[in-house]
């Protein structure tokens, strides 16, 4: 019986979390189908009572800005994948060099990592616009991908170090003695069994670059490099905010991560998972 209610208990506490978490999703998204008139009520409900699409057509016209939102929906697609694939590739190399190998620095490079991961990136906003404006990257979406790379570098490759420690060591000395190349022991053997993890990794890099704002504030002034994160601003007046084409954007701008994550969920959740066997 207390088994049974510690159960119960357990259940409803998941419940309630969940609630919690999911009610300003749904707030954000009813709001986007609300009137003005809905949205500046005295007392405003959670469901509209009058339905609209006025806010979402003004969102993919680009009401108030230059182009259309496939225009920047391209833009942050570009950054994000770019971002995914290179922080990926020089995580993976980087995890597994520290995982296999045993040179002098490597207790210091992994607390390295962790303390990097205890420094906001807006308390280097400073420095990264001095050494962006040096190299030429300053309003260009090459100088947004470094720095993004660069933000997301720590965590993958502190991560990946896991998966790859957890691979017995055994499977590629055998490969090796049967004339496997260390190239081939590493794409053959080592890569698909980190895979898990790769995509876990590379989910927090993509949902980091897609949804950054202060970074792409800062560097990008042009309108036709903008990432949709800055579009947001152009919906908040001198006046008043444009409450109902900001949560339409936000939920256009969710819709995306939403998907990606409904295509990885197996692997992620396996990732998660397997990571934490061995550190």
């Amino acid at each position: 019986m207390t088994e049974r209610r510690g159960r119960v208990a357990l259940n409803v506490a998941g419940v309630l979390v969940f609630l919690f978490s999911v009610f300003p999703v749904f707030w954000m998204v009813m709001t986007a189908f609300k009137t003005d008139e809905d949205i500046n009520a005295d007392t405003p409900l959670p469901v509209p009572l009058h339905w609209t699409l006025e806010h979402f057509r003004a969102v993919i016209d680009g009401q108030g800005l230059e182009y259309g939102i496939a225009h920047f929906f391209l833009n942050s697609a570009l950054v994000g994948l770019v971002t995914v694939l290179v922080a990926a590739l020089i995580s993976l190399l980087a995890a597994y060099a520290v995982a296999r190998g045993r040179f002098r620095g490597r207790t210091g490079f992994l607390v390295m990592l962790i303390v990097v991961q205890m420094v906001p990136l807006e308390a280097l906003m400073l420095p990264l616009m001095l050494n962006a404006q040096r190299l030429q990257l300053l309003n260009h979406l090459a100088g947004v991908i470094v720095v993004y790379i660069a933000s997301s570098l720590g965590f993958a490759i502190l991560m990946l170090r896991n998966f790859v420690a957890a691979i017995p060591v055994e499977l590629e000395e055998a490969a090796a003695l049967d004339g496997a190349s260390g190239r081939t022991v590493f794409w053959r053997i080592t890569f698909p069994l980190v895979a898990p993890g790769l995509v876990a990794t590379s989910i927090f890099a993509f949902v980091n670059a897609w949804n950054e704002f202060a970074i792409a504030f800062a560097f990008l002034k042009d309108q036709e490099k903008y990432l949709l994160p800055l579009t947001l601003s152009y919906h908040f007046g001198r006046t008043q905010v444009e409450w109902g084409s900001i949560m339409a954007a936000s939920t256009l701008f969710t819709i995306p991560v939403m998907i990606f994550f409904l295509v990885v969920q197996r692997r992620m959740a396996s990732g998660l998972v397997a990571g934490a066997v061995k550190g």
